[in-house]
């Protein structure tokens, strides 16, 4: 009887250990990522400067601009390793979840020993119309990325964000959904007078909310969506100086047979913590000594053609407009500017224009992008100081000629 028992125990785990291990479907995926990449100017840049921001403006010495210098770079610091887990489902709804990572963290400009970091890590549940996502993952306004092989993605002509979020998707039929998403800030954060730092909407105990409607056919893709973010940047005793911010959005994506166009614009108050040229600004100091503050406004934009499947041509196009803050500057004093970490308070524009042609070998893929980067620098005018520089405008340029070869398992 005792062994009737035990057998019948062992055979009811074995069955238990069975079905669990069918529930859950862990899908590994990865790559190997080797980029090199060669630039004519010092520019604003990360990732042991593969991930490329702007240009940096001239500094001359006598009659030499020692930003205008040549430099090279190879790594396999980006490569990739993740696991997409599905097949769950419990009470009619079906769970998921993913996690990822790369060798990204742990440089110091272009030296040092790259170290694991997350990129993301959620959780989904679906069910009917409705589904969810919780964790790490990118911006709603991210999402949807061009098609270049270097590593900015197209930034920043685009939000460029992975974010601590709850994203709500409703689908309402015949394509259409909508979005709302509840984020917060880790890696990409908001400027401030202590530096960037996530501590702005730490204090400011407010979410930042993006509200969205979407459509989808066979074919087309098409966005819109409102993004709200609100810091707290200073106090006085309890008392929290607030900053809120709007930021309007528009994606279209056509694709058919081997032909893709996407193209993204956004009308961006501050969005520094989407990786966008913008910031915000000190406007005035009332008398009981709180302070009041003023966004910069940036329109960001770009286009992106692709066509091919084992020869692959790829176009990309962006553009940059710094339209100043909405109020004068406190004092008309650059020191109460604060902008994105990845570019300067002085820019007036920017473009790129970038080819690329990559070659697919079945997993392996060969690329070969030129990247051409230019920014309008100048200076401000003290008798209208609305952070955007329109005296002495001049112009620096960036060539990047980047080789990236890329296993995918």
């Amino acid at each position: 009887m005792k062994r009737i028992v035990l057998f019948a125990l062992g055979a009811m785990m074995a069955f238990g250990a069975d079905a669990q291990e069918k529930t859950n479907k862990f899908n590994w995926y990865g790559f190997i990522r080797n980029y090199a990449a060669l630039d004519t100017r010092e520019s604003v840049a990360g990732t042991e400067d593969f991930f490329l921001y702007v240009p940096k403006d001239v500094n001359m010495s006598g009659e030499t601009d020692l930003n205008q210098v040549t430099s090279f770079r190879y790594a396999a610091l980006t490569s990739r390793l993740g696991v997409n887990v599905t097949g769950y489902e419990f009470g009619g709804w079906k769970f998921g979840g993913k996690i990822e990572a790369d060798f990204y963290a742990g440089l110091n400009g272009s030296t040092g020993v790259a170290t694991l970091r997350l990129r993301q890590a959620f959780a989904t549940m679906e069910k009917g119309a409705v589904s969810m996502k919780f964790g790490q993952a990118w911006h709603p306004m991210a999402a949807d990325i061009s098609d270049v092989i270097s590593l900015n993605a197209g930034a920043p002509f685009g939000p460029f964000s992975r974010t601590p979020q709850a994203t709500f998707d409703f689908a309402l039929g015949s394509g259409f959904s909508l979005t709302a998403s509840a984020l917060w800030q880790m890696q990409y954060v908001s400027a401030g007078p202590k530096g960037a730092s996530a501590d702005y909407i730490k204090y400011g105990c407010v979410p930042e909310f993006y509200l969205g409607a979407n459509y989808k056919d066979q074919n087309f893709l098409a966005r819109v969506g409102l993004d709200v973010t609100t810091i707290s940047p200073s106090r006085v005793g309890n008392k929290k100086d607030m900053l809120t911010t709007l930021s309007p959005f528009v994606y279209a994506q056509y694709k058919k047979g081997m032909f893709t166009f996407k193209g993204k614009t956004i009308l961006a108050q501050a969005g520094e913590h989407m990786n966008l040229n913008g910031g915000y600004a000190l406007t005035d100091i009332k008398s009981d000594g709180s302070k009041v503050y003023t966004p910069t406004r940036n329109s960001s934009s770009w286009v992106c053609f692709s066509y091919g499947k084992k020869w692959q041509g790829i176009f990309f196009a962006g553009y940059v407009q710094n339209f100043g803050t909405k109020e004068k500057v406190y004092n008309a004093d650059v020191e109460n500017i604060y902008f994105s970490k990845n570019s300067f308070s002085n820019m007036n524009s920017m473009w790129r224009v970038s080819p690329t042609v990559a070659y697919n070998l079945g997993k392996m893929t060969f690329a070969l992008e030129y990247e051409m980067t230019g920014i309008r620098y100048g200076e401000w005018g003290q008798e209208d100081f609305y952070a955007l520089a329109t005296k002495n405008l001049h112009n620096v340029t960036n060539h990047r000629v980047q080789l990236m070869i890329k296993y995918t398992f």
